[in-house]
């Protein structure tokens, strides 16, 4: 009787261990996964045409890698010179919570540039990571406008505007610029700015070893100097760094954004857009040239 039970003991045991196999990697017991989500481009709505990194676009992806079965941390993979501060800070906020609900640390690897925008996001990682390639900082706030007051006299042309409202027509790049606007602007930006000090400091607290004076002055450095500032933790790539630290079958699955009817309700293009651009010629051009100049000049600040 008892070889009989250490038979159907044996059996049970095997069946058991097939059905075990035949179930995603992710999801068999003693797996450790650590989903990674790529968060890249101009954060913001560089033209209507072309939107760019937001809150909307990758919540519904980093709830996804947080709610990931087996997960000991989620990773993310940052390619970004920034954009909208709004966004950025919005973007951050979301992943810090979802760290919290979870209980799970971020991993933070940086690939071409994380700047601006792109290295506020970064500040959400308990650990940031790069290559000694990469660019890392840019901790300001920018803006800039053209006159074409000049070039409108000279070809005849009369600017009329009606506000209501002393400053409504603040900076009208048809206009003479005020300095009175301008000192109103930069206030504006110093404001902003503060803000974002105030994040990374939050952020990284002891482990930053520049002063404020070197730090926050929008300047940029690759990656070992990023290091040595504390903006960043250490040299490392996701593959070599996930391995080393749970081991080497730890699975790294990409966690995608939607796509399809639900990107397009999200304010992605779907693949037939840029059909509609083609046709509608005259309207769609103009949006998409600009929108493609932005992006390229964004990027051409850090080299890329």
């Amino acid at each position: 009787m008892a070889e009989q039970d250490r038979d159907r003991g044996g059996a049970s045991q095997g069946m058991m261990e097939r059905l075990i196999e035949l179930l995603p990697a992710r999801l068999r017991p003693g797996i450790v996964v650590v989903p990674v989500v790529r968060l890249s481009g101009v954060i913001g709505a560089v033209t209507p045409l072309r939107p760019g990194m937001s809150l909307a676009g990758v919540a519904r992806t980093l709830e996804r890698a947080f709610d990931m079965k087996h997960a000991k941390a989620v990773a993310l993979v940052i390619n970004s010179p920034g954009g909208s501060p709004v966004q950025s800070r919005q973007i951050y906020v979301r992943i810090r919570q979802l760290a919290a609900e979870k209980k799970l640390p971020v991993l933070v690897f940086v690939e071409d540039v994380a700047a601006s925008g792109g290295y506020m996001i970064a500040c959400a990682g308990d650990e940031i990571f790069c290559d000694p390639s990469s660019i890392m900082g840019s901790i300001g706030v920018v803006g800039g406008a053209f006159g074409f007051q000049d070039l409108i006299k000279k070809i005849g042309v009369e600017r009329r505007l009606y506000t209501a409202g002393a400053h409504k027509a603040m900076l009208d790049p048809f206009l003479p610029e005020n300095p009175d606007d301008v000192a109103r602007v930069k206030a504006l930006q110093r404001e902003i700015h503060a803000i974002f000090i105030a994040l990374v400091k939050q952020s990284r607290g002891s482990r930053l070893k520049g002063a404020d004076d070197v730090l926050f002055t929008g300047e940029y450095w690759a990656g070992e100097t990023s290091v040595s500032l504390g903006l960043a933790d250490a040299i490392g790539d996701l593959r070599s760094t996930l391995r080393a630290r749970y081991g080497d079958k730890v699975l790294m699955p990409v966690i995608a954004p939607a796509t399809g009817m639900l990107s397009s309700l999200l304010g992605r293009k779907s693949a037939g857009a840029g059909a509609l651009t083609s046709i509608d010629g005259i309207a769609g051009l103009p949006d998409e040239l600009i929108s493609a100049l932005e992006t390229r000049a964004i990027w051409a600040k850090f080299g890329f």
